[in-house]
């Protein structure tokens, strides 16, 4: 459960909720790996003022990281469900009874005996997907590591300007930067990352269970969560279950210092998705191509 709170520059900050007395027992440090910690515990953090500073390093980082991205199209394909995606002409599969007349005349002039697929129709094709980022913004991934996700987020925005984006700040708490299906400005979100100082702790489970709800009217195969952190999980419940109930997850590991591997395997396992481990924003690209790849 959680708490939503307006925040400055119209963001929605979303406090998660814990009962009394239920706070779950710390796991043993794993070696090699950050300690992993399941708990109850709060904190706060109000949307910054919009006028604050950012790092001009961060809006060069994204240009960088865009001009390498390759971000393959979703396949045009005919859709089950009535109204969604772009309207277009195709073979008649028995899922639309407005025939393209000038496409299906073309048909039969090349076959006197038609068959059903020789007729053409008007029915929506989809072409878009439904994305949700949730970035790490935790004490964890200050300096270079928030600028990096912040570069990231920036690039991939605008690679996937014409699918349905949103964007998942998130600490022990988390902000709704952007919700699914709004107009995305992909360096009006760089800039509001920057805004969000780095600091607390890191709860894992939060920004998932957020994305499963923005995601929840969205067509399974064409939904995807990434999330982009350290996944060194301090604060707030195991967030494996929360992976294993997304239509696909996808992980992004800075592994430039602290980090948990182990748990971003986890994740990226039961959220039937990649993991791709990267130690500096030049391998951003590259691992985020391959992620969109398949």
């Amino acid at each position: 459960m959680f708490d939503a709170t307006a925040g400055a520059g119209g963001g929605t900050l979303l406090r998660a909720e814990s009962g009394a007395g239920d706070a779950r027992p710390k796991a043993k440090p794993k070696q090699g790996t950050a300690a992993t910690t399941f708990t109850d515990e709060q904190a706060s953090l109000a949307m910054p003022e919009a006028d604050a500073a950012v790092d001009p390093v961060a809006r060069a980082r994204a240009r960088q990281i865009a001009a390498r991205l390759s971000v393959r199209r979703p396949r045009r394909d005919a859709t089950s469900r009535r109204g969604i995606g772009e309207l277009g002409s195709l073979p008649y599969r028995g899922g639309s009874d407005e025939i393209d007349l000038d496409k299906t005349i073309e048909m039969l002039a090349e076959r006197p005996v038609p068959e059903d697929e020789d007729i053409v129709v008007r029915d929506r094709i989809r072409t878009k997907r439904s994305v949700v980022l949730a970035v790490d913004v935790s004490g964890s991934m200050k300096g270079e590591r928030v600028a990096t996700a912040a570069a990231t987020v920036g690039a991939l925005a605008g690679e996937l300007v014409h699918d349905d984006l949103a964007v998942i700040a998130f600490w022990s708490d988390a902000a709704i930067l952007l919700n699914l299906g709004q107009p995305v400005k992909p360096i009006e979100l760089l800039d509001t990352i920057m805004r969000i100082p780095a600091q607390g702790l890191t709860n894992v489970a939060f920004p998932l269970e957020l994305a499963a709800t923005q995601l929840a009217r969205a067509p399974v195969r064409d939904a995807r969560v990434v999330l982009l952190s350290d996944c060194v999980h301090n604060a707030g419940p195991d967030p494996r279950p929360f992976a294993a109930r997304l239509p696909r997850l996808d992980v992004l590991l800075d592994s430039s210092g602290e980090k948990d591997v182990e748990l971003g395997r986890d994740l990226a396992r039961l959220g039937r998705g990649t993991l791709h481990v990267v130690d500096d924003f030049r391998a951003v690209a590259p691992a985020v191509s391959a992620m969109f790849g398949g």
